[in-house]
């Protein structure tokens, strides 16, 4: 199981991502270009020091992210066809999250084998990145048996 981060522009956001994937001990992939500077003060105060204990791969574009990986792609998006919790998910899933302010573009959309949303209230827009990430891999790592002990 894998994180997949399309341009994100919060620093940090993914900073408690990488915090969340050292927990649950899966790997972060960063779809560049990100909105921050990478060494950004914020993302290592989100982050801390569980940074060093995450699988963390930087792959300068989309066509880059692509060339290396062959898992299935789940897109978790809030125009998402069916719900996280009616997903079937395989323990090699690559979970990708697009940007806080766009999402991902409709070709990355299009290339994804599922289009997933979390289920909320309608009064309301999203969750925050971090959260919507971190719902998503619970559940995801629940159904495939993967959660630590």
């Amino acid at each position: 199981m894998r994180i997949a981060l399309y341009q994100p522009e919060i620093a940090g956001n993914v900073g408690a991502i990488l915090r969340l994937a050292a927990c649950f001990g899966v790997g972060v992939d960063l779809i560049e270009p990100c909105g921050f500077v990478f060494s950004d003060a914020k993302l290592k105060r989100a982050g801390m020091d569980y940074i060093d204990h995450v699988e963390l791969v930087r792959h300068s574009d989309w066509d880059s992210f692509r060339a290396q990986h062959s898992g299935r792609l789940m897109l978790m998006t809030t125009r998402g066809n069916d719900t996280l919790h009616d997903a079937s998910f395989l323990s090699d899933d690559i979970l990708l999250f697009g940007n806080e302010g766009s999402g991902v573009p409709d070709e990355v959309a299009a290339a994804c084998d599922a289009r997933l949303r979390i289920a909320i209230r309608r009064e309301v827009r999203s969750f925050n990145l971090s959260v919507a990430c971190a719902i998503a891999v619970a559940e995801a790592l629940r159904q495939t048996g993967g959660l630590p002990e």
